[in-house]
């Protein structure tokens, strides 16, 4: 049952429209708009071969090597756009079009993810602070929505447990942006810095690097004006 359903049952044989519902809105439209552009983007710069040729796990090597990170281990993985650095591991997993491709998307990628192994080598404060709410959110997302639905039925102290559970969801996809725009930067600037790219490809580099940006920042507004909205059900259940 989605959050409001039950919620402002109208008179007669109708029901009166859930005006907290009305917040979504700008959510479900930013990020369909992320989704496309991150869609969109990524595709188009799929088929631009970068002019040095270098492949995504060529570049992710030179990175870190540059950097000092000789430790850090490089796997292939499944998927469309799985890339991912995991910290626990020491290893950067990039997606197969990214791992083996010489196009601006899979350079891109590939430096993005180095740049958060950066962040781990450094010590990046935000970074630490995402990782140790990961276990805190994965409790969290599974168990505030029950407590949520239990407050439509019960009317009782649920929904607002739920709520606190959910704002550490919230908290988590807020401390995200800054990790992954400076991930982002880092990797530009390691592009720039070892000769991988001209300007011409840094410009090109960057226009992916924002376009996946964009889905962190929609996933963020849609978690911020999700929470005011149980706040605001929560409040007018009270009144």
């Amino acid at each position: 049952m989605f959050p409001g359903m039950g919620y402002g049952y109208g008179y007669g044989y109708g029901y009166r429209i859930d005006p907290t519902m009305m917040l979504l809105i700008p959510a479900i439209l930013l990020t369909l708009y992320a989704q496309y552009k991150v869609s969109s983007t990524t595709n188009r710069y799929f088929n631009v071969r970068c002019d040095r040729g270098y492949t995504g796990e060529e570049v992710a090597r030179r990175i870190l090597d540059s950097n000092g990170l000789y430790n850090v281990r490089i796997e292939m993985v499944r998927g469309r756009l799985s890339d991912h650095y995991d910290p626990r591991s020491n290893v950067v997993r990039l997606s197969e079009d990214v791992y083996s491709r010489t196009s601006i998307t899979s350079i891109s990628v590939a430096a993005h993810e180095c740049g958060h192994a950066i962040q781990h080598a450094h010590g990046y404060v935000p970074l630490n602070i995402r990782s140790s709410l990961v276990p805190v959110v994965n409790f969290a997302s599974n168990m505030s929505w029950i407590f949520i639905m239990l407050g439509f039925v019960t009317r009782g102290i649920f929904l607002k447990l739920g709520i606190i559970l959910f704002s550490a969801s919230v908290l988590f996809q807020i401390v995200t942006l800054p990790v992954e725009f400076n991930a982002s930067s880092r990797a530009l600037t390691q592009l720039r810095t070892l000769g991988i790219v001209d300007d011409r490809e840094v410009r090109q580099s960057r226009k992916v690097l924002q376009a996946a940006a964009l889905t962190y920042v929609a996933a963020a507004v849609t978690a911020i004006l999700q929470l005011l909205r149980l706040v605001l059900i929560a409040n007018s259940r009270d009144d």
